[in-house]
């Protein structure tokens, strides 16, 4: 089994000590046993013919990519041309991507091994990796519990030893949300530093793809490789990458640190377990030179609400096209457009999606657009003025990442709005568009906690900088 991450593997295969076929081989054959349902689509002979190739170019002293012979495993709703796209949904099950995403792109051309597309919840929308069509991902740290979603799959593969790396795409955390469950680092980049195109879209305005890793310096490195400005997004920024990883070893000190009072001493339904994990590392920060002080972010309590507003009203209106006329699921025996629409879209959609895309068009429709989703768009800019505020007075706004461990599969399946809460640290990082890790701090009832650490936007390596100092105090 390859137990290595990012860093460790390049060492390996630069030092001669593994071979990228190698390192494929123990991937592919732990994927083969694993009883996760991890993976959605794994091609091995595509997988083992990359990992060739890899080795012929450094045997022939090829110039190699950053990320060359490394497996990394890509979410299902991203783009690799040849390859089914599903977004864990009956309604693309044999959809076949004509095009590479843009960060699959830089993938190859780092040099990476893709080593196949994991499961996830239903076009992202869902926070336990449930909702999937391919059937529950199950948590490699215990088996009965949920691995977090959406991108529970990838999160669950790192963790397992399926891969390397892997990307996700977080929409309200769901990058972060099972990081924290499975005890990985996950990175929610700032909204346009990383190319949304050939992403499957969930929220347009949310949507962010971003790295799960083994550590904080993998993080910033499979960061550099997919970051940077693409002329086929719109709302990719030309906003240069820095080097991320050049602040990991600078310590905390002289650093503040701000803890929302309603992340922490007035957070209702906080377990007691990831409490103590995170206060104790707000001890150990400060012991490392930080200041830590308690802040205000009062808009907080309605950002379930507002995301749950503008994210369903964003979906209703990009999943309009999974219509059974041009790709997709299409009813059969069907004699009338309408029927067609409404029989494809009752056939192919499960019921989370159906409940947001109800959810969107409502708050969409004449009569209710003022009350609800403007309303909602005008409290988002509250949410994101709390933000700005507050890095004026602190460096990073740091926090727990969920509000428990890891829960039960089917604890929570039949209580949505309990669902949802689970996303209540996470959500207004993406409303406000700013950058979030989640990165591991101890453990609750023996299962990983996750501490969340939010910098400014366009500050990635100021949040990669407060991880790292928090990775090393867990280690």
């Amino acid at each position: 089994m390859l137990t290595h991450g990012i860093t460790s593997l390049l060492a390996a295969l630069n030092g001669g000590v593994l071979t990228a076929v190698q390192a494929a081989t123990q991937v592919v054959e732990a994927i083969g046993e694993s009883e996760h349902n991890a993976f959605i689509d794994v091609d091995v002979a595509r997988v083992i013919a990359q990992a060739e190739q890899v080795d012929a170019d450094r045997a022939a002293g090829a110039t190699l990519g950053a990320l060359a012979g490394v497996p990394i495993a890509v979410k299902d709703n991203i783009c690799v041309k040849g390859v089914r796209a599903t977004a864990g949904s009956h309604i693309l099950q044999d959809f076949v991507a004509p095009y590479d995403a843009t960060v699959v792109e830089k993938l190859r051309a780092a040099g990476a091994v893709l080593v196949g597309k994991t499961n996830m919840d239903e076009f992202a929308m869902g926070s336990s990796n449930e909702n999937s069509y391919f059937g529950a991902v199950r948590n490699p740290r215990d088996p009965e519990r949920v691995p977090g979603g959406s991108s529970g799959g990838s999160a669950a593969a790192v963790a397992a030893n399926l891969c390397a790396a892997a990307l996700g795409s977080d929409t309200g955390g769901s990058i972060r949300q099972p990081a924290a469950h499975c005890g990985v680092v996950g990175l929610k980049p700032t909204y346009g530093r990383v190319s949304r195109f050939g992403l499957i879209a969930f929220a347009s305005s949310l949507d962010q793809i971003g790295p799960l890793t083994k550590s904080v310096a993998d993080a910033a490195l499979l960061l550099q490789a997919i970051a940077g400005h693409d002329r086929h997004d719109m709302t990719s920024a030309p906003v240069e990458a820095p080097d991320f990883s050049a602040e990991l070893e600078r310590g905390v000190k002289g650093m503040r640190l701000g803890v929302p009072r309603e992340y922490l001493a007035a957070a209702d339904g906080l377990d007691a377990g990831v409490r103590q994990a995170v206060e104790a590392t707000l001890a150990d920060l400060e012991r490392e030179g930080a200041t830590v002080v308690e802040i205000d972010m009062p808009h907080t309590r309605y950002a379930v609400g507002t995301y749950y507003l503008i994210a369903t009203a964003e979906a209703s209106s990009n999943l309009a096209r999974f219509d059974g006329v041009r790709y997709g699921h299409r009813a059969a025996d069907v004699t009338e457009l309408g029927e067609l629409y409404e029989r494809s879209r009752s056939e192919g959609f499960g019921a989370e999606v159906k409940r947001r895309i109800m959810l969107g068009t409502y708050v969409l429709s004449s009569g209710f657009y003022d009350a609800y989703y403007k309303k909602a768009q005008q409290v988002r800019t509250l949410i994101r003025n709390d933000f700005d505020d507050a890095f004026t007075q602190v460096d990073a706004i740091v926090g727990p990442t969920t509000p428990s461990p890891a829960f039960r599969l089917g604890e929570k399946t039949d209580d949505p709005l309990q669902m949802y809460l689970e996303d209540i640290f996470t959500i207004s990082c993406n409303l406000a568009g700013v950058p979030g890790v989640s990165v591991p701090c101890g453990a609750a009832d023996g299962l990983p906690v996750g501490f969340q650490v939010m910098a400014p936007a366009w500050e990635e390596g100021r949040a990669l900088r407060v991880a790292a100092a928090v990775e090393r105090r867990t280690s």
